[in-house]
């Protein structure tokens, strides 16, 4: 497999692009406490992370900015992260050194880690490698690097929400679906080079068995009552009544 793929190189140009438009949220993640999805939803409501993350080795998949595996460090784990993007490290490891808390960061594509096999008992994407790398690849290598036993956990958009929004980026979220379920995968978006994956709800399950995971919950976010989001594409309406975003959690078979 070549070293960088065609989809690699080009979510690597545009986040590198992007990466001045996510310094802000980074801060305020850094600074707070365990938050998720579009709508900031308190881990303490909704239980992403493990109840217990001492003297754990995790790896975060598309770690952007960092923050998810600051909240890790916090918690007693020896967290990893690598990025595809080098201008998002770069707000990494600024924040690394204003809050003292520093750990390994890699620049290279989480589909193809320089990890040894069985390094990690726990991996991690919220919207990193779990949308932006081919789940036909990532997924197996989060399967090489987790020990047995080890656990893997990721934020993506909700499938009914993909299936819901237009082809441009100034498209919001509606209430007919815009494409087909059957064989969804790669989404090339028109405005920019950005190319994202999705599957189904039955492929990814699929999948993840074919590698070795059981999986133990998906978990469904709404927006609150009172949610609000910078994110133009998706409205409150919207979320307050169908899933917005879905966390999978899988463990790997012993």
């Amino acid at each position: 497999m070549s070293e960088r793929p065609d989809h690699v190189a080009g979510n690597r140009r545009q986040w590198d692009a992007w990466a001045s438009d996510y310094v802000e949220a980074g801060e305020k993640a850094w600074a707070g406490e365990p938050q998720w999805g579009l709508y900031a939803l308190p881990d303490s409501a909704i239980g992403v992370l493990p109840a217990s993350v001492e003297g754990l080795d995790t790896v975060e998949l598309g770690c952007g900015t960092g923050y998810v595996s600051s909240w890790l460090a916090r918690r007693g784990a020896r967290p990893v992260g690598i990025d595809n993007s080098e201008q998002q490290l770069k707000t990494a490891r600024r924040l690394q050194e204003e809050h003292g808390i520093v750990f390994p960061l890699h620049h290279g594509n989480a589909e193809a880690t320089p990890f040894a096999d069985d390094s990690f008992d726990l991996a991690i994407s919220e919207y990193g490698a779990s949308i932006w790398c081919d789940p036909h690849v990532w997924i197996p290598e989060a399967a090489r690097i987790l020990r047995p036993g080890g656990e893997l956990i990721f934020l993506v958009n909700s499938v009914l929400a993909v299936l819901c929004l237009g082809d441009l980026e100034s498209d919001v979220v509606g209430e007919r679906l815009m494409r087909p379920q059957r064989g969804m995968h790669t989404f090339d978006w028109v405005d920019d080079e950005s190319i994202e994956f999705h599957l189904s709800h039955g492929d990814q399950l699929r999948l993840l068995r074919s590698c070795g995971f059981e999986v133990e919950d998906i978990i469904e976010l709404y927006a609150p009552d009172d949610g609000t989001t910078r994110y133009t594409y998706m409205t409150a309406e919207w979320a307050a009544q169908w899933p917005v975003e879905e966390v999978w959690r899988a463990r790997l078979r012993s």
